[in-house]
């Protein structure tokens, strides 16, 4: 169980080994809707992946994305998980065993890694790590490894541009994780941590990023209060 921040951290929060443990029960504690999303995610893919399509997932981690697709996929597919941290591959890879499914994975940075050519690309809760300044090159990077038709899928957490709004939201957010278990103390600590860390941007400024990087197909496939899951078409 997720107890990462039951005490004081004395680094800045990243992707390592003790956080690998909990991880797939701090997404679904700390994201509402975490297991909908990816069903959601996996079940518009399928719509427009066939025999044999090749599908990345970027920010991979445990591996909970490939195995929700292979799940429901009758057929074959070429699924690779990329991902920057070995402590999460390292379960991604004993899941994948586990369920006698086959991914492959690479553990490299995604802004470095080159991208084959894919009939689609998720990433989910991914880019809001990516520091501003690389977020638009990354995105043009996914639109130019796509195939003609080929579609983008990714969910982040997102701010709104009304601050009443937006401090409303984080509030009932906020809120929400205390349902899940979450003391004032770890969700005031989970926030410091994350700070400069995880950047969000508003549902517009992801679609105008989207836009200016090709896409033309854009639209909100989901969305809870200040989480979103878009999908992202390329013609």
């Amino acid at each position: 169980m997720d107890k990462i921040f039951t005490q004081s951290l004395q680094k800045q929060f990243e992707f390592d080994e003790k956080v690998a443990g909990v991880f797939d029960d701090m997404l679904s504690r700390s994201i509402p809707y975490y297991k909908e999303v990816l069903s959601l995610s996996a079940d518009f893919a399928l719509r427009f992946l066939k025999e044999d399509s090749t599908l990345l997932d970027l920010g991979t981690s445990t591996g909970a994305m490939l195995l929700e697709i292979l799940a429901k996929a009758d057929f074959k597919l070429n699924l690779i998980g990329i991902d920057n941290s070995s402590s999460m591959l390292k379960l991604a890879k004993n899941k994948l065993e586990a369920y006698r499914m086959e991914a492959k994975l690479i553990c490299g940075d995604i802004l470095k890694e080159d991208f084959p050519r894919c009939d689609g690309i998720i990433a989910n809760y991914t880019l809001q790590f990516i520091r501003p300044l690389h977020r638009e090159k990354l995105v043009q990077k996914i639109y130019h490894s796509l195939k003609p038709e080929g579609f983008f899928i990714f969910s982040e957490k997102i701010i709104c541009e009304d601050k009443r709004l937006d401090f409303a939201m984080i509030d009932y957010y906020l809120q929400n994780k205390k349902k899940q278990g979450y003391s004032e103390f770890e969700i005031t600590k989970k926030r410091e941590a994350l700070e400069n860390v995880l950047v969000p941007y508003s549902e517009r400024e992801n679609k105008k990023m989207l836009r200016d990087c090709g896409f033309k197909g854009i639209e909100t496939l989901f969305r809870w209060v200040n989480f979103a899951t878009f999908i992202a078409m390329k013609e």
